[in-house]
């Protein structure tokens, strides 16, 4: 018995030694990925126009640049127009882009999302790649993820060149910087003019800066901040014509939305939710969200009970009169009256959107976005 449970304690820790080892060379295999000179191995991938891509797709091309970007991250946001651009130009000289989606959109949280109006899912790729007329296939990686780890994906964007051959040529940056009017090394340009040319690429690899690829491992991350913004404080404070003159007139430096509504009006709790979210990913931004209730002001409980049941940790109020035109005076004397009401107000009191009825959560989070930009830059 006892040389059973020796020989047991033999095999645990062989299996731990071996586990260990695989553990050890997968985090090294997704941390360094390709070397110059390596295969590219072959993918299968959906694009966002419902077909199966792999490297099949595109061996009549001499060249191909494969591009590891994403909807969200405000850096791959700012090469998306020069990625066009390359592709147009050196298209017709044997050139295929191709961009691939790493990201799990499980793993993105909210508070990573203040520089987009889309998540990283296979719709809203969809989306942004024809809000910007993409001329590349845009491919999604971000179920399996498998295919980012074989070429050693670590930010958005990562561009990888390979030969005709299909050996890798260059890793690295696009350039050397985000705004395009300071760029001085063009490096993704220069290695395929040198394959082009048929001569050695002078910088084959660099390092490269963005957005960490989001893996599925990082879903635990969202989980953690749903529960950190669960309990956050909620409160609501009476507010009147004078303080509301105060909040219209904005002395901040923040975008300021603004939202009429009531707990007895049906479309007010239908879109509430909707804007709990754009707070959640803007606030961190020279942004804020404020409520406004107009539901009676003498019976707080039910608007506190309502605003606290969708985590709405932001600055909410209650108008304190029960003179319902006062309050559309106060807010906006070009305002109607009807329920819900949203106004976007720019520092300094100039009002850049209003919206009598339901908003739109993408048009509205477009129109934050012109205001606050969505580059770091």
């Amino acid at each position: 018995m006892q040389q059973l449970k020796y020989s047991y304690s033999l095999f645990s820790i062989f299996v731990l030694v071996l586990l260990s080892s695989f553990i050890s060379r997968s985090a090294r295999e997704e941390r360094n990925g390709l070397k110059i000179g390596d295969q590219a191995p072959d993918f299968t991938l959906p694009g966002i126009d419902g077909k199966q891509y792999s490297l099949e797709n595109f061996k009549k091309s001499p060249i191909l640049m494969l591009v590891f970007t994403c909807n969200h991250c405000p850096t791959a946001q700012a090469y998306e127009d020069r990625i066009i651009n390359l592709t147009a130009t050196y298209r017709d000289k044997g050139v295929a882009v191709v961009a691939i989606s790493p990201n799990n959109p499980q793993s993105v949280r909210l508070d990573e999302l203040g520089y987009t109006e889309y998540n990283d899912s296979p719709e809203e790729m969809k989306a942004r790649a024809a809000d910007k007329s993409f001329n590349f296939p845009y491919l999604y990686d971000g179920e399996k993820q498998s295919t980012s780890k074989q070429y050693g994906a670590v930010a958005t964007p990562h561009v990888f060149i390979f030969d005709s051959d299909r050996k890798l040529r260059y890793k690295g940056r696009f350039d050397d910087n985000e705004n395009p009017k300071e760029t001085k090394e063009h490096n993704a340009i220069q290695a395929i003019e040198a394959l082009l040319a048929k001569k050695d690429i002078a910088v084959k690899e660099t390092k490269t800066f963005g957005c960490s690829v989001k893996w599925l491992s990082k879903e635990d991350g969202v989980k953690k901040s749903d529960e950190q913004w669960a309990k956050e404080p909620i409160a609501i404070n009476t507010i009147q014509v004078a303080q509301i003159d105060s909040l219209l007139q904005n002395n901040s430096d923040k975008l300021r939305l603004i939202n009429v509504w009531a707990t007895w009006c049906g479309p007010c709790v239908a879109e509430f939710p909707d804007f709990v979210i754009i707070n959640r990913m803007y606030r961190n931004r020279s942004f804020e969200f404020i409520s406004i209730s107009a539901d009676h002001p003498e019976k707080p409980k039910p608007v506190l009970d309502f605003l606290k049941s969708k985590g709405a940790a932001n600055k909410n109020f209650l108008f304190g009169s029960k003179n319902k035109y006062d309050l559309i005076e106060a807010i906006d004397k070009d305002w109607q009256g009807a329920l819900p009401y949203t106004i976007l107000v720019a520092p300094g009191g100039k009002i850049l959107y209003s919206k009598q009825g339901e908003m739109n959560p993408l048009e509205m989070k477009k129109e934050i976005l012109k205001h606050i930009g969505r580059y770091y830059f």
